[in-house]
């Protein structure tokens, strides 16, 4: 398998933002996928984990079943993988429902479905496995797609590394508020902060710009505008999502 590996690494090249997403199709948990047939008009969180049974990554399948109905009612499905066998991922999430207790979290189902990749193809297409951090395990990656089966973010997490739940789901309702809006949102943005508008693109923008601006930011080129949650949660969910 190893060798099958290696040589489907050499022949696929890094994906990249604003590529389309490579189609597959895949045994999981939750029965036979394919992408992106099955999730037409949907966000795909894409992501891999190293192995079943490992602690880092029984934390992460926690936190990922646990946030599973907000990214839902963001009308995102999660799509799990690993070079793992499906008795060893059943397994695995079986005893994560029976025995695992973690920040409190009990009884913990997984109900997205976690692709059985052996053959590490799918984990070969998505570059998911880098032979100077393991020769044999999938990295720690996160790929968010669009409904047009457009990359739009890929973050790479080292195995020691969990992941922050609360990022993803940032990343998610800025690029969502993005392509509503045509907002871009700055740096350490949280939903309900100021969001940046588009740069002025006439003469009449650009002096409204510079007024607008003066108390704000300063600079005619930055500007801030209010976008309350409460905003945010009639544009982009679903369904209104309850109060932590």
């Amino acid at each position: 398998m190893l060798k099958e590996i290696e040589t489907m690494s050499e022949n696929h090249p890094c994906l990249k933002i604003g590529d389309k997403a490579p189609p597959f199709e895949a045994n999981t948990t939750k029965g036979w996928i394919s992408f992106p047939r099955d999730f037409q008009g949907k966000w795909v969180i894409l992501f891999s984990h190293p192995s079943d049974f490992s602690p880092v990554c029984t934390t992460e399948f926690i936190f990922f079943a646990e946030m599973m109905k907000e990214f839902e009612s963001l009308n995102t499905s999660l799509i799990g993988l690993s070079v793992d066998t499906l008795s060893s991922h059943l397994g695995w999430l079986y005893t994560i429902e029976d025995q695992i207790s973690f920040h409190g979290i009990t009884k913990t189902k997984i109900r997205f479905p976690l692709i059985a990749d052996l053959s590490g193809k799918i984990a070969k297409q998505y570059g998911m496995i880098h032979p100077n951090s393991s020769e044999t395990k999938t990295i720690r990656s996160v790929y968010f797609i669009d409904p047009q089966s457009v990359i739009r973010t890929i973050l790479f997490y080292p195995l020691s590394t969990g992941r922050n739940f609360e990022e993803l789901k940032r990343i998610l309702i800025s690029l969502q508020l993005s392509d509503r809006l045509g907002v871009s949102t700055p740096a350490n943005w949280q939903p309900g902060d100021d969001i940046v508008k588009k740069a002025p693109d006439t003469i009449h923008s650009l002096e409204k710009c510079v007024y607008e601006n003066k108390k704000k930011s300063g600079a005619w080129f930055l500007s801030l505008e209010e976008l309350p949650i409460e905003e945010i949660n009639k544009i982009l969910y679903l369904k209104k999502p309850k109060p932590n």
